[in-house]
Order: C-alpha cells, then structure tokens, then sequence
C-alpha cells in the first residue's frame, strides 16, 4: 500500500505586486507605492541639504516678524549630505539628505550609502520593526536602480537587525521581480 504524503502541494505564490526576500531575520518585501504590503514603523524620503524637498509648497504668511525671519534665514546652515533627520510619529518619517541642490549631480553614492547605514541603525536604536524605504537617489536624482540595490547589498551585509523585521522596498511598479533578484544575487555573493 502506497503511503500517503500528509504535506500539502500548495504554495504560496507572489503576484505581481509584490515580491518576497529573507536576509537572516529580516523580510524584505519589494513592492509599488500604491500596493503597501505591512503597516510601517518609519518611512524614508529623499530630502536635499537645505529641506527644500520635504517643505510644504503652500505658501503661507510668516508667523514672526519680518526681521527676525531674516535673521533666521541668515544664520541657517544647510544639513550633512549622507546623514538622516528624524522628524514626526506614527509613522517617524527619515528625512535621508542624499541631494545637494548646488551641484551637478545632486547626489553622490557614498552619501546615500552613508543615508542607508544611518537609517539602519537610527531603526535599531528606536526599536522599530517595519519600515518603508524607496529607492534614495533614483526619484529625484539619476542614480540607477541596480546600483542603489548594490549600495543596499552592501549596507545590509554589515548591518546586524536586532529589532527590525519587515523591511518595505518601494519600487516603481513592474520593476520588483528584477531588483529582489538583483539583490538576492548580490547578498549570495556577498557584495
């Protein structure tokens, strides 16, 4: 008599939106904007030295005087290319300054490496399980997409996750099989 397999043949299957990874205790789920697949922690966003990219376009009368809205504009200093700024709650949004408005290109990979690595450990010292991360330097820069899965690879090869479990890839739509390939490949080889 034939012995019966108590295992079932069904799997489950990625659609098209979304495309699954695991990287030791970390998820990675590479999905579109639109096709959010886990509520967030935190979410990164592309912001350039000045804060011009996060500010609200609405233009609004000055709440303080004249002169000392220009002193206040006097004194500013533009923030650290390749370091995050941390700024709200639920979720916290990583203000990454990976552009630099004044040059050409506006950015550079070594600041969006050092973006990556500081949004890592900012995740880890806030004990934050999920968090949303597009691709730095491709939406409002030319960055390549396959280069910044590198930078990713290499970031996440020397980033040790205590507290993160679900990480969301924003990618544009149509576009996560090839980049979670990408960096399954790259992690495999340890790039």
């Amino acid at each position: 008599m034939e012995k019966k397999n108590n295992r079932s043949r069904l799997q489950l299957i990625d659609g098209g939106l979304y495309r699954r990874m695991w990287f030791g205790p970390l998820l990675i789920v590479a999905a579109p904007a639109h096709a959010q697949p886990f509520e967030v922690d935190a979410m990164a966003f592309e912001e350039d030295t000045w804060l011009t990219m996060s500010a609200d376009p609405k233009v609004c009368p000055p709440e303080v005087h004249p002169i000392r809205l220009m002193k206040e504009l006097m004194e500013a200093r533009p923030e650290t290319a390749g370091s995050v700024i941390v700024k709200g709650k639920k979720p916290i949004r990583f203000l990454a300054i990976v552009h630099d408005v004044n040059l050409d290109p506006t950015w550079k990979e070594n600041w969006i490496e050092d973006a990556l690595g500081e949004i890592f450990q900012k995740t880890e010292e806030q004990k934050l399980r999920a968090i949303g991360l597009p691709l730095l330097g491709t939406l409002h820069g030319r960055l390549e997409k396959r280069r910044f899965i590198a930078l990713l690879s290499r970031v996440l090869s020397r980033t040790s996750f205590h507290h993160l479990q679900r990480l969301w890839l924003i990618t544009p739509a149509g576009a996560n099989r090839d980049l979670t390939n990408l960096l399954k490949s790259m992690m495999d080889l340890g790039l």
